[in-house]
């Protein structure tokens, strides 16, 4: 795995910031928050993204995990809390991907990208709802180190 890039590594450059609290039983036998622990966190971040923009309007349609991918870059300790952020990453026809960071005390732990599928819009996701993801995206994010939405999915 090679280094994020830059933008990444900058909680600033997400709107959406989301801060959670560690627990003891996330340790492992070394004392760091474990690798459990990690994709619990971001999946509740991606919950609570998902609800910031409030993708639940499209009732209908059926938001389904194509793929998920944690890149691990630092531990993580007990008791301090965890800040995650996200935004939208490449949107396809019928996916997108949401792309979060982790970071404690200022130092980013770890990066997920999600791929998303609308399981339920054959002819694409609604002229609406692209809007809604376009808003939360990364306006000065690099497409180019982000992998394609449609990677693992069907589009």
């Amino acid at each position: 795995m090679s280094r994020p890039a830059p933008w990444r590594l900058d909680a600033d450059r997400f709107a959406h910031r989301t801060l959670f609290q560690t627990r003891y039983q996330d340790l492992d036998p070394n004392g760091h928050i474990n690798n459990v622990a990690y994709a619990a966190l971001f999946e509740s971040a991606r919950v609570r993204f998902n609800a910031g923009i409030a993708l639940d309007r499209w009732h209908d349609l059926r938001f389904l995990v194509a793929k998920v991918e944690l890149n691990y870059l630092a531990e993580g300790h007990f008791p301090s809390d965890v800040e995650i952020a996200t935004a939208v990453g490449p949107i396809g026809g019928r996916s997108w991907q949401m792309l979060s960071t982790m970071f404690q005390d200022g130092v980013a732990l770890a990066t997920c990208d999600t791929v998303l599928v609308a399981s339920r819009a054959a002819d694409g996701l609604p002229p609406a709802m692209r809007a809604v993801l376009e808003a939360a995206q990364l306006p000065e994010m690099d497409q180019s180190s982000a992998s394609v939405a449609g990677s693992g999915a069907p589009s």
